[in-house]
């Protein structure tokens, strides 16, 4: 037999041989069945141990209080905020999915939190800016399929930019900090199972899993969220998002520390309520549109290659920009 023929031989194995009419797509399905999510057998005992291992994949309990004295602050709370906007703009600049967004702050709260950088004050922002760069890139390399290059992520008000291997460097030190660990908890690993404890029909699932994830972004600029966990966070979101809706209203949020082993009653009231005085004047908006994935995975991420012709129109909007050319740094 010839390789040829073996190779196709191979391949036709691969191939269904059902008719491709027993194939029905979600559009096709009853709106209550095709909103309504799945979930395995053990998906509690996941939940439960994500809750147990949260408190790893967040800054050291002092952060917070970091913030507040000045004698050993190394960032005020003014520039971590300038620091976020900076990274939500990129973020609806490239429709990176929300989780990108939110491991990038992660990962720049824990690096902070090390204290890696003392003399962070002294920098007139561009070191913050440079921590931000390096948290972004690194998040999108987690989480996205097309990473704009170095150059290109340093986009929306970007104060400096910086060249390739500079960011690389400090992309070692954020992973050194943070021990290389990247695949963090984060809200996002509880937002579909709680979603669907306030709404076991299905029915208004996405709607409370798109406000709730506005809550989150709503929330993540306040250094008062850092004394609370994900899991804590997401649960007094989704019962903000809930009570949005007039015919589903929970009146008791510590109703949410039932969803789960581990969850804390006194920790979901008290985000609620601290979520409640913050996102008062923020009304509901559009909820954010779910990212196609139809742009493949760069091989190399931290190249300067052009990206795909979907995104011609951003390109058009970098042409202003500092370009450095990066092949020169690897030479």
């Amino acid at each position: 037999m010839s390789l040829a023929s073996c190779s196709s031989d191979w391949f036709s194995d691969l191939l269904c041989c059902e008719d491709a009419g027993i194939l029905t797509t979600t559009a096709d399905l009853p709106e209550e069945y095709s909103s309504k999510t799945v979930f395995p057998a053990d998906i509690e005992e996941s939940i439960t141990g994500f809750i147990n291992e949260e408190r790893d994949y967040m800054p050291a309990l002092d952060y917070s209080e970091m913030f507040h004295s000045h004698s050993q602050s190394m960032i005020d709370a003014s520039a971590r905020t300038e620091s976020i906007a900076w990274i939500l703009k990129v973020q609806e600049f490239y429709c990176f999915q929300p989780l990108t967004a939110y491991l990038c702050v992660n990962y720049m709260d824990r690096f902070l939190a090390s204290r890696c950088l003392p003399t962070l004050l002294q920098s007139n922002g561009w070191l913050l800016q440079l921590i931000s760069v390096a948290c972004l890139s690194l998040a999108a390399k987690m989480e996205e399929p097309l990473v704009p290059s170095l150059i290109d992520i340093q986009v929306e008000g970007a104060k400096f930019i910086f060249e390739p291997r500079t960011i690389r460097r400090m992309e070692l030190l954020v992973l050194n900090a943070l021990d290389w660990r990247l695949r963090s908890i984060t809200p996002f690993n509880f937002i579909d199972f709680f979603a669907n404890k306030v709404d076991l029909n299905g029915t208004f699932t996405r709607f409370f899993i798109s406000r709730a994830t506005e809550i989150i972004f709503v929330t993540i600029r306040d250094i008062r969220f850092l004394n609370y966990c994900p899991s804590s966070i997401t649960a007094a979101a989704v019962i903000c998002a809930a009570n949005e809706y007039p015919n589903l209203s929970l009146n008791n949020p510590g109703i949410a520390a039932t969803w789960c082993t581990g969850l804390s009653k006194e920790k979901i009231v008290g985000c609620y309520k601290l979520m409640q005085e913050v996102v008062v004047d923020n009304s509901p908006r559009t909820p954010p549109k779910e990212v196609p994935r139809l742009r493949e995975t760069s091989s190399d991420l931290s190249s300067s290659s052009s990206m795909s012709s979907s995104s011609s129109n951003k390109r058009r909007k970098l042409n202003s920009l500092l370009w450095v050319d990066e092949d020169k740094d690897k030479s």
